[in-house]
């Protein structure tokens, strides 16, 4: 009933569970980032988006054109380290969880 409403059920902290899941996919990526030995160029940009998409989450209900944003420097930053793509294609669905950003 609750989607049909356009409304999101909350978990039972009284948080949106999408912003849960984004929490819990980026804390992954995260960790998956940082046992990754290997250094590359943009691993920086991945960290400081990831930390920025941390950010958003804990502060309860992201924006969605930020949220786009950052996913977008992450893939550009790590799209071709393959170790971590599993971990990016579910910060990709958290995100995806918010739609897309009204368009103006």
């Amino acid at each position: 009933m609750l989607r049909s409403l356009g409304q999101r059920p909350v978990t039972g902290r009284g948080e949106d569970p999408r912003v849960a899941e984004l929490r819990t996919a980026v804390s992954r990526l995260r960790r998956e980032l940082a046992a990754l030995p290997a250094d590359f160029p943009d691993r920086a940009i991945a960290e400081d988006q990831l930390a920025a998409l941390a950010a958003m989450a804990a502060g309860g209900m992201p924006e969605i054109p930020r949220l786009r944003g950052s996913l977008l420097l992450i893939a550009g930053a790590i799209g071709s380290v393959s170790a971590l793509g599993r971990g990016l294609g579910e910060v990709r669905a958290a995100v995806d969880l918010f739609g897309e950003p009204p368009r103006n």
